[in-house]
């Protein structure tokens, strides 16, 4: 019965991450974090799932007409190569659990106040973000998601969508390609210092592809932009108040 509710926490994480272009990796890195995995086990599994879920946000984001290529290989660039450096770096459990949660805290607070304004917001957004601080930014946040074993989405949409630099679905749209990229970056960089993955994994798998299609269904057709971003802020929040208590 525990192995099957951890699934579903898993499948619900990816269905509530995924509408709003995230792979869940925050989620599962928490609710692993609850029952009990050791970090040298939750940051590679972590980012295994990301890359399903995260590839299948690409699809879906991409068969809806938001992804372009400007859009997107600015955060890459640096981004994946970053991420396969925090790849390798291992943080202590006593320190890893808080890092991460202040981060996401930080983050969810910043989205949370841009939901009452996100149509306005998006309506006065560039097209393409700016090339020369999406490098920076992209290799900044690809450091961080390679040592905190998320695929960095969930820190980059806050960030572009803070400093207005694209609308609510294309930052989305960013966010699953950045998750793919700096997933398969950093879980080749774990997996060459620390190859720790769970049995249970290929079942955990067939559960987060099913919330990551169901997920991203819902958030290229239906929900709106202020929607987007009170989801991606709850999850941002609610991410950030398990790792710090888990933490204590």
């Amino acid at each position: 019965m525990t192995d099957a509710l951890f699934a579903l926490a898993l499948a619900v994480v990816a269905l509530f991450y995924s509408a709003v272009g995230q792979a869940g990796g925050t989620g599962y890195v928490a609710v692993m974090g609850l029952i009990g995995f050791d970090p040298a086990t939750i940051k590679p599994t972590a980012l295994a799932l990301n890359v399903l879920v995260s590839a299948i946000g690409c699809y879906r984001f991409y068969r809806a007409g938001m992804l372009t290529w400007r859009t997107v290989y600015p955060f890459a660039v640096l981004g994946a190569p970053f991420s396969l450096l925090g790849g390798a770096l291992h943080l202590p459990a006593a320190v890893y659990m808080p890092v991460v949660g202040v981060l996401l805290l930080v983050a969810g607070v910043l989205m949370l106040r841009s939901v009452k304004s996100a149509s306005m917001l998006d309506q006065q957004a560039p097209v393409v973000p700016p090339f020369l601080p999406s490098l920076l930014v992209g290799g900044a946040i690809g450091l961080v998601s390679g040592v905190t074993g998320v695929g960095g989405g969930i820190f980059l949409a806050p960030v572009v969508l803070a400093m207005r630099w694209t609308e609510t679905r294309t930052a989305a749209a960013i966010s699953a390609v950045f998750n793919l990229l700096n997933s398969a970056a950093a879980l080749l960089g774990a997996w060459a210092t620390m190859p720790s993955l769970p049995t249970q994994l290929p079942i955990w798998l067939a559960c987060v592809a099913v919330g990551g299609l169901v997920g991203s269904w819902l958030g290229t057709q239906y929900l709106k932009p202020g929607a987007l971003r009170l989801v991606l802020a709850v999850l941002l929040l609610a991410a950030a108040a398990r790792m710090i208590a888990a933490a204590f």
